[in-house]
């Protein structure tokens, strides 16, 4: 009994060990100069991914709000930023089908001392780029998710 109960333990022991290891929690700063405290940020594919974006300024989100937006590998950020900027009523985020595809993940729009997460299972080895899509942001706050292979 005491040989199975050690068994049972260490192969529950294990399996949380494997879980923590497939989880990562991300962090990304905005402020009010229209800038992410990074440029880069790097996971493994298949990893439960959150993504807390902290909005580190004073300005409201109305007028200088922040998002993420992780899209695709491959996606032209101008044009897709582009469709995004009349989107107010949805944080600028696109509501037709073709733009939909094209993101991986996103947050809310958050303003001056707000936050906001989201949890995604990474995708495929690849580079994601990441945007901002307040109007005229995508110029500054840009960045890219590298999915390493497992």
């Amino acid at each position: 009994m005491k040989t199975l109960l050690i068994s049972l333990f260490t192969i529950a022991a294990t399996s949380l060990g494997a879980i923590a290891q497939d989880a990562v929690k991300l962090e990304l700063t905005g402020n009010d100069q229209m800038q992410f405290d990074k440029k880069e940020l790097t996971v493994t594919e298949g990893q439960k991914v959150t993504l807390t974006l902290k909005h580190i300024g004073k300005l409201a989100k109305n007028v200088m709000g922040h998002n993420v937006v992780i899209l695709q590998a491959g996606t032209p950020v101008p044009p897709f930023a582009m469709k995004a900027a009349p989107a107010a009523a949805t944080d600028y985020i696109p509501a037709d089908e073709e733009s939909k595809k094209l993101i991986v993940a996103h947050t809310k729009m958050v303003g001056g001392g707000e936050s906001a997460s989201v949890t995604f299972t990474a995708p495929a080895p690849g580079d994601y780029p990441y945007i901002c899509t307040f109007p005229g942001h995508f110029g500054l706050m840009t960045g890219k998710l590298v999915v390493k292979a497992k």
